[in-house]
Formats: structure tokens, sequence, C-alpha cells
């Protein structure tokens, strides 16, 4: 090989890298200027989950008068001190009710009462745990 020959395979192989990162730019703008797109659409969701929370737990423990009752705000006050979720006879034991059927039973209804109206959740079946704030 020659000198002229390999100059012109270097400069061949330049040429494709530089289109090579030029097309990598091109492609970090895109998805640069994508994830500023979808950061600015969770910030709003967001804002819009800590909005909707605030407005649901208003309404819930102040004009709702199932869930503002004693025996709801009981519930609410022993998962508030539990560090994990708990199980419907687990809050019966902590509310001092005895775990029969008929109160386990009672106490569950009373638990996905709260998780419709998003005051708990249930992320495992029969786990409940106070719904999470958003900020």
């Amino acid at each position: 090989m020659n000198l002229p020959t390999v100059l012109d395979l270097i400069a061949d192989r330049q040429t494709t890298a530089r289109q090579h990162a030029d097309q990598l730019r091109e492609q970090i703008s895109t998805l640069t200027a994508e994830l500023a797109r979808i950061d600015g659409e969770l910030a709003d969701l967001t804002t819009t989950r800590a909005t909707l929370r605030t407005l649901t737990t208003t309404e819930f423990t102040a004009d709702d008068p199932t869930i503002a009752s004693g025996p709801y705000q009981q519930i609410l006050h022993v998962l508030s001190t539990a560090p994990t979720g708990m199980r419907a006879k687990g809050i019966c034991l902590a509310l001092g009710v005895e775990p029969s059927p008929k109160n386990v039973e009672g106490t569950r209804a009373k638990l996905k009462r709260m998780v419709n109206h998003h005051v708990l959740t249930e992320d495992e079946p029969g786990i409940f745990t106070l719904a999470q704030k958003q900020t």
C-alpha cells in the first residue's frame, strides 16, 4: 500500500465518523426536546394530582359523613401509625375489636370504601395503606 491510498482510507473513515457523529447529535437534540416535553407533562400531572388529593381529602374528611365518622377516623389513625400496610384483621386487633369473621369483613368493607375514595391504597391484595400525597 502506498501513502496516498492510506490517506484516502483515513479520509473516508473520517467522513463516515463525522456523519455518524452528526446523526447522533441530531438524535440527542430530538431526545432532549422530547425529554423536556415529558418532564413538563410529569410536572403538570404532579401538580394536578396534588391539587386533586387536597380537594378530595378536604371533601372526604369534611363533607362526607361516612369517612368523617368515628370508625373511619380510628382506622385512619391506626394506619397512620403503621410503618407498613395492614390487613383488616390486624386493624381489628389494633382497634381492640374481636377479629371474628363478621368484624373483619365489616372492617374490610370500610377499607375498600376508603380505597374507592382514594384515602387509602391497596397496592397488594388485602394490604391497606394511607394514600401518599404527591408533591
